[in-house]
């Protein structure tokens, strides 16, 4: 453990200004046995490095280094990293076609992968030769580090998801390929303005992206519009053409993906959208300057920002036209440039399985049904034969409003042709539900991919579920109630279709990168191996009751605590005290997540000091830490985040409070805060109403760094807590057959609220006004959706909650039990590795074998 000098130099400020932790020391080789020594490099040195630093910055930046800038530095390392990166990446490509093996061609809407320069110096074992050779330039790692701003690809849980699955499979050293979309602003930059959010361009490409690099001469053509004709070919059999009005190009970028420590590099492939003529000269010199750009204006809309706001016509068919875009480079992309010349498309499942994450893919079906019939000449059965063996498909949500349904009006006009496909899809597997349960056309219309109300569409999860090998929700009781509630009539004709893999997160970035020092208090305890293999953590299972271990662990919380707060000060000019319990809730603003819940929680205990019910003195000191976005077209959401700035705003500057209960919420919370906020918690928000929420990864993480769960049986919650125990996790609330059975009673919100009145005097302080200077009407909206709707049963399970809390706050008067509590959930939770879902997924469905 570094002393306190070290650690009071250390932690310094992120994000804004440009500063950062450092957070390598020494590497060790681990012992994963698909590890093997690092390719031989000149960058492999200290001596070596420094030359290739300084050739980068001469020859790709154009300055020396007395004249450089900060950016210029960063983007001069970036790019020395990435070179020795690209011999692997090379390597790596001529290896996977040499061998002809299976790949993973994982199909995701969103990348979130957070900051590149750390976990690419971590994978190749640089970071010491870096920091060193930097330092005799003058020069110090983690203020380079902190220059780079993390890419502006993803929102939430599902491209978190995905970017550790991808990281996975290359420490795995199985093939892969992610497919997705280069989006040029992200989803949005979360700024408040008087507590209200206000979304601002993401522009995260604004500095240079050093980590990726296009092939424009790989680009794909993208067909949209136009009608369908029928035509005889050269055989005389009947077949159909697609006549589209326009088109776009998508340019694939490239990003690569390093296995940890294994000399595996995967690719990450994106796609940016160009028009196919983007300028017109002759227009331009008749002085219509902007309609001369048109073409190239419009086409690029398809790629600017990650899930458009859909409330519009406009917005619905921008988001259409973005899932075609990218599964149609991606499926032309595999076929064009992965497979050898003269490859049997017959045999196209033994070199590649799509994996459909989530409905936003799903279009790819018709889209290679439309490729094998109508361009290679493949007849209907055996093409479809094909498909149904190439995809894949996992479900992540079970809320009804998730589970995407194109109108076939909107469908016919963009995708003519792959709405025909469907039709005929549906039209087949209608014949096999009738002729398996004959007279009962009550199911047929059931099952039917077609919905007839409220408008004709197309159910996208039905199509995936029909063209999938496998389904497979992603935690135990997830899949449980897809299989029960969401799908049950497919899982009673294809029971074997329908399996669980758990989600997983990956221990490179969010425990060996994020939290340092426990990192090597861990590996000083029970060896390296555990960063490969996290199942090994259960080696810390008998220091869970060492003295000794335990105040270093509780060295390391403090320790990572000050360092949130040099941060968040930096950052956002939030000032966080010390010691207090850091109760956490990270996740997208949604109701069925219940951050009313917790304001809620927070609002009565405010409430009951200013009432005179407890002094100020009986509160456990406790500092909230909310992060979320809110969709810009969500309301209710953005209402909430409102309310609880207002609620910070008052219980932050109110002195009757003594200190001892404050409220954060930093602004546009993403992977780099999360990187340190995560490692600093004592507790884990995990609240939404059970039976709704499909997995969760937050969970996970926050478990993995020592935070202590308060949850409900929901999502991987319930293995969360099978695993660490119930004396290791703060259990409430309903579970999801008591939600189902209140559900059918009738549930009645306000009831709750004349019943209880410490919930109704949380209430009754918001409509009286505390935290809107006596505007009764500022948070009307809130107050009236939990007392006349509460979908998701906050007002239930509050009493709860509460009780939930008390016994939080006992547990953390004993810090010794508190900590020992920590140290088990840290041991216990190996299980939740994304290399474990890999292998899952690989045995379960994929089928694939890593390359030794």
């Amino acid at each position: 453990m570094p002393d306190q000098a070290q650690l009071r130099g250390s932690f310094l400020a992120d994000e804004s200004p440009n500063t950062d932790v450092r957070t390598y020391g020494p590497a060790s080789t681990p012992t994963h046995p698909l590890a093997t020594a690092p390719v031989s490099s000149p960058a492999h040195s200290v001596d070596g490095f420094v030359r290739e630093f300084l050739h980068e910055l001469n020859t790709n930046q154009g300055v020396t280094l007395s004249l450089s800038s900060v950016n210029d530095q960063y983007l001069a390392l970036a790019s020395t990293v990435k070179n020795y990166l690209m011999a692997r990446w090379l390597e790596t490509n001529r290896k996977t076609r040499d061998a002809k093996v299976k790949a993973v061609g994982y199909l995701s809407a969103e990348y979130l992968l957070g900051r590149q320069l750390g976990n690419a110096l971590l994978a190749t074992d640089l970071g010491e030769i870096a920091h060193k050779g930097l330092e005799l330039c003058g020069l110090d790692l983690a203020t380079l580090r902190s220059q780079e701003v993390e890419p502006g690809l993803g929102n939430g849980g599902l491209g978190r998801l995905a970017a550790c699955f991808i990281d996975s499979l290359a420490t795995m050293d199985v093939p892969c390929i992610g497919y997705g979309i280069r989006y040029e602003y992200g989803i949005f930059r979360q700024t408040f303005v008087d507590g209200r959010q206000v979304e601002q361009p993401d522009t995260w490409l604004s500095l240079g992206s050093p980590w990726e690099f296009p092939h424009p001469e790989a680009s794909v053509q993208v067909d949209f519009g136009g009608h369908t004709e029928k035509y005889t070919d050269d055989d005389g059999r009947e077949r159909t053409r697609w006549v589209p009005a326009w088109n776009v190009l998508g340019v694939p970028y490239n990003y690569m993906v390093p296995g940890y420590l294994n000399g595996r590099v995967n690719t990450l492939r994106l796609w940016s959208a160009q028009a196919t003529k983007a300028f017109d000269l002759g227009i331009f010199n008749a002085g219509d300057y902007a309609q001369a750009v048109r073409a190239q204006t419009f086409a690029e809309n398809i790629s600017k920002v990650l899930y458009p706001e859909d409330s519009t016509p406009q917005g619905k068919e921008l988001r259409l036209q973005q899932q075609y875009f990218f599964v149609a480079c991606s499926l032309r992309d595999f076929i064009n440039n992965e497979l050898e010349e003269g490859f049997d498309l017959h045999n196209l499942s033994d070199r590649i399985i799509f994996q459909l994450n989530d409905t936003h893919p799903v279009i790819a079906v018709p889209e290679l049904m439309r490729i094998l019939v109508d361009e290679q000449g493949f007849e209907w059965d055996e093409a479809w034969e094909v498909t149904k063996s190439c995809f894949a498909y996992t479900c992540h949500t079970l809320l009804p409003e998730a589970l995407e349904v194109w109108s076939t009006e909107l469908l016919g006009r963009l995708l003519p042709r792959h709405l025909e496909i469907i039709f005929q899809i549906n039209d087949e597997f209608l014949a096999e539900v009738r002729a398996t349960y004959p007279g009962d056309e009550i199911r047929a219309r059931r099952m039917s991919m077609i919905a007839e109300h409220p408008e004709r569409g197309v159910r996208m999860a039905y199509l995936a579920t029909v063209a999938g090998t496998k389904v497979n929700g992603v935690a135990a009781l997830h899949s449980q109630l897809l299989r029960d509630k969401v799908l049950p009539d497919f899982s009673q004709l294809w029971p074997e279709k329908f399996t669980n893999v758990t989600n997983g997160v990956t221990p490179r970035r969010f425990v060996k990168m994020a939290n340092p020092h426990l990192s090597d208090l861990i590996s000083d305890t029970i060896g390296n191996g555990w960063v490969t293999d996290l199942e090994r953590l259960r080696e810390l299972e008998p220091y869970a009751d060492d003295p000794e271990f335990q105040d270093k662990f509780r060295e390391i919380k403090a320790w990572n605590k000050r360092r949130l707060t040099s941060l968040l000060e930096a950052r956002d000019g939030i000032v966080l005290p010390d010691g207090h319990l850091l109760d956490v809730m990270v996740k997208r603003l949604h109701e069925y997540k219940r951050q009313s819940l917790k304001l809620l929680h927070i609002i009565s205990l405010y409430e009951q000091v200013v009432s005179g019910k407890i002094a100020a003195s009986d509160l456990t000191p406790r500092t909230v830490v909310f992060g979320a976005k809110a969709a810009p077209g969500y309301k209710m959401a953005k209402d909430t985040i409102h309310l609880i700035n207002k609620v910070a705003e008052k219980v932050n500057n109110d002195p009757v409070l003594e200190g001892r209960l404050k409220v954060a919420f930093p602004a546009n919370y993403n992977v780099t805060l999360a990187e340190k906020l995560i490692p600093a918690a004592d507790l884990s928000e995990q609240i939404s109403l059970a039976g709704m929420e499909a997995s969760g990864t937050g969970n996970m993480k926050f478990a993995l760094n020592g935070a202590l769960t308060i949850g409900t049986d929901d999502g991987a919650n319930v293995e969360i807590r099978e695993l660490v125990g119930d004396k290791h996790f703060f259990l409430f609330g309903m579970d999801e057959p008591a939600v189902a059975e209140l559900g059918a009673k009738g549930y009645n919100p306000i009831t709750y609220y004349e019943s209880q009145p410490q919930l109704r005097a949380a209430l009754d302080m918001v409509m009286n006004g505390a935290f809107s200077d006596g505007d009764q009407d500022m948070f009307g909206s809130v107050v009236h959706n939990l007392l006349h709707q509460d979908r998701f049963m906050a007002l239930a399970d509050f009493e709860s909650y509460v009780a939930a809390q008390a016994k939080v706050e006992e547990k953390y008067a004993d810090q010794a039990a508190w900590t020992r509590s920590s140290i088990l959930n840290v041991a216990r939770t190996g299980f939740f590795s994304s290399d474990r879902s890999m292998r899952d997924y690989i045995q379960r469905i994929w089928h694939t074998q890593p390359m030794i």
